[in-house]
């Protein structure tokens, strides 16, 4: 390859407040105090609270110092297939933070939150429109709480028909999460495989779906990258003994503005806005992951909810089928702002372009790749492809050591070793807001780290070599992990 994003340029490091701090040192001065000194706990403890002595600019390159250790989607790409890790416009941001939203209090009267609770409402009626569902709830804190509340309402829909189920259908090539859902509302998962188009087949649902199922958590697309274009004979497979439909809608991605999810068969889809709706992840939260309904399980949505009276917008929970409360308040408003100011810029021909565009990019890739990394599937994917270390592992090399090695390319790792469907997974999706040029340089770094597999494969078995930190022992950090910092 021409050029490469990882450099072995200038890391600096940095040790502990406590052990640069020195007595005396100040980064600031307080006003002249009005009040008598709190001695704190001084009189408790026999001492005051350690906190280290800095100027202000120890402070200021400690915490920038700290930040140029960090990798974030502002940095470069985030190739994490499954987990869509795409560009957050700026402008998102600036919308939550307006004093408006920003300040609201949850605890203010409905009077005072009119402004709060009309976006709630819109963004609800959006989140409907664009999945082609009935009724949506906000409340859920992140994707495996709204799998948590999809199960939920299937539950409670079941025991509304005085119904008593206990098996929920997962296949092969759902989101990991599903299982733990399905098990924590009593359910017990009964596995089933995709075929060797790595989609489902309609007579293997036919074959497990009874009485005693309570449906089937299917994500579509799929964690190989492929639309289950069996959907529809398959939700009227499970529909025909009672069952209902949950679609894991992780990977909205790839089908907003294209997909009617209501009209494919789906009772119950969750969302991710901290995914599909550009709202950043935020370092494990905070998330947001609304859960879409067909109009029979509305009753079941959690409260409360956001009712509209006489032009007037209030909080409800006259809902005496409720599955009850899932967050405290309405969920995690902030992100929804994000998510409202994403859908209202777009518009609905712009989301479903990044739908369109997201698709080119991941087949785009897939084909420029497909001759330098196994490809156990090679048709036409959606919005991520699935590669293997198959080719590799004649030198000895695997896909965690062409992981590692990709740092030193100045990129972030793909997601791997999932899928479990394929040995050595090597799961990339690019997203819609990566650049034709962005998505080459990541190529011919990969294709660069295929050759050095073949020819210099002792430099991937030490990679990362060029990083601040070299190649950890992973089977200790598992097994004995330091949580001491």
């Amino acid at each position: 390859m021409k050029k490469c994003l990882g450099t072995n340029g200038l890391i600096l490091n940095e040790p502990l407040l406590w052990e640069k701090g020195k007595k005396g040192r100040s980064g600031f001065s307080l006003p002249n105090q009005d009040v008598e000194p709190s001695p704190m706990d001084e009189e408790l403890t026999g001492k005051g609270p350690d906190f280290p002595d800095l100027s202000e600019i120890d402070v200021v390159r400690h915490y920038t110092r700290l930040s140029q250790w960090n990798f974030g989607i502002d940095t470069g790409m985030y190739p994490l297939g499954s987990c869509t890790m795409k560009y957050n416009p700026k402008i998102n941001e600036k919308q939550a933070c307006l004093p408006g939203f920003a300040g609201a209090h949850p605890l203010l009267p409905h009077s005072l939150s009119q402004g709060v609770m009309k976006l709630m409402s819109e963004l609800e009626s959006s989140l409907s429109e664009i999945t082609g569902m009935d009724a949506v709830t906000l409340q859920p804190a992140a994707g495996a709480q709204g799998e948590l509340a999809g199960m939920l309402l299937i539950y409670s829909y079941h025991k509304s028909k005085s119904e008593k189920r206990s098996k929920i259908i997962i296949p092969d090539t759902a989101h990991g999460t599903n299982p733990a859902s399905a098990s924590l509302c009593g359910y017990h998962p009964v596995p089933v495989k995709s075929n060797e188009h790595g989609i489902l087949s309609a007579e293997t649902i036919a074959d497990v779906m009874d009485e005693e199922t309570a449906g089937i958590m299917i994500t579509n697309p799929n964690t190989l990258g492929f639309f289950e274009e069996n959907i529809k004979k398959i939700a009227e497979i499970v529909h025909s003994k009672g069952g209902q439909v949950y679609c894991d809608g992780a990977n909205m991605n790839a089908v907003m503005g294209i997909v009617h999810m209501g009209k494919i068969g789906v009772d119950v889809l969750h969302l991710n806005l901290h995914k599909t709706f550009s709202s950043p992840h935020g370092g494990g939260g905070p998330g947001s992951g609304p859960v879409c309904v067909k109009k029979h399980l509305k009753p079941f949505l959690p409260v409360p909810r956001v009712i509209e009276k006489n032009g007037t917008y209030v909080l409800s929970e006259d809902f005496p089928e409720s599955i009850g409360s899932l967050h405290t308040f309405c969920g995690n408003f902030g992100v929804m702002v994000k998510a409202y100011s994403y859908i209202l810029s777009m518009g609905p021909n712009n989301l479903k372009k990044a739908s369109q565009l997201a698709v080119l990019n991941a087949n785009y890739m897939k084909e420029r790749l497909k001759k330098s990394f196994h490809l156990p599937y090679d048709r036409p994917c959606m919005h991520e492809c699935v590669f293997s270390d198959k080719f590799q592992r004649t030198y000895r090399i695997t896909t965690l050591d062409m992981a590692k090695r990709l740092m030193d390319y100045g990129f972030h790792p793909p997601t791997i070793y999932f899928p479990l469907v394929v040995n050595g997974a090597i799961m990339v999706e690019p997203t819609e807001t990566e650049s034709k040029d962005e998505i080459d340089l990541f190529v011919d770094a990969c294709k660069a780290i295929a050759n050095e597999a073949e020819t210099m494969p002792d430099l991937l078995r030490d990679a990362p070599n060029l990083c601040k930190v070299k190649r950890l022992d992973e089977t200790a950090a598992a097994r004995q992990p330091c949580l001491a910092g």
